[in-house]
């Protein structure tokens, strides 16, 4: 007999997640698509890998290595947004493939052209997917002795900070020992 816990692991993830590690298929895509581009130097360096290691976001461009890394979990999410987030990340690399050596904003002029170059003239700059995401408790509660504002934490302060607020009234934003961030509870 089925416990509930059971059913409840066994509904959460209707499509099953893509194994990480490289898709052959999606880089043929990626590769037809930027030679239709005239990017064919790009082309035959791409590389499309599934995974594990994004939470939230869908997909991440490096250009440095032109490969493009997608959430192992998009795939419960239908194949028409693979393409769209494989298209988004393609026009990171297209248009920095095009601007050369010169820096780009993540989602400038630059990489709109390639999204519409690429097909997805309506493309948002972020998704709204509803990736599972797991936040840590805020164990650690540190207070400024001046203003008493209160700043909740996950992990504790590794070094001595201070309150930025009171550092820049009264300290030209330099930092100061009397706003010393003091640990008020675990």
């Amino acid at each position: 007999m089925l416990s509930f816990s059971q059913l409840e692991f066994i509904l959460a993830s209707p499509l099953p997640a893509r194994p990480p590690g490289r898709d052959p298929a999606l880089e043929n895509v990626a590769r037809e698509l930027l030679l239709q581009q005239g990017a064919a130097d790009l082309a035959a360096r791409v590389v499309v890998e599934w995974s594990r290691r994004l939470r939230t976001a869908a997909g991440r461009a490096e250009y440095r290595v032109s490969r493009i890394l997608l959430n192992c979990r998009l795939s419960a999410h239908g194949e028409a947004e693979i393409d769209r987030t494989l298209r988004h990340e393609l026009a990171h690399l297209l248009a920095q493939f095009r601007a050369g050596r010169r820096r780009l904003a993540p989602h400038g002029v630059e990489w709109r052209r390639a999204c519409a170059d690429l097909g997805i003239a309506d493309e948002k700059r972020c998704h709204n997917l509803p990736f599972p995401t797991s936040r840590q408790a805020r164990r650690y509660l540190y207070r400024c002795p001046h203003c008493r504002r209160e700043f909740p934490r996950a992990r504790p302060l590794r070094r001595t900070s201070a309150c930025l607020a009171c550092c820049r009234d009264f300290n030209r934003g330099r930092f100061d020992r009397r706003f010393k961030l003091h640990l008020v509870r675990l």
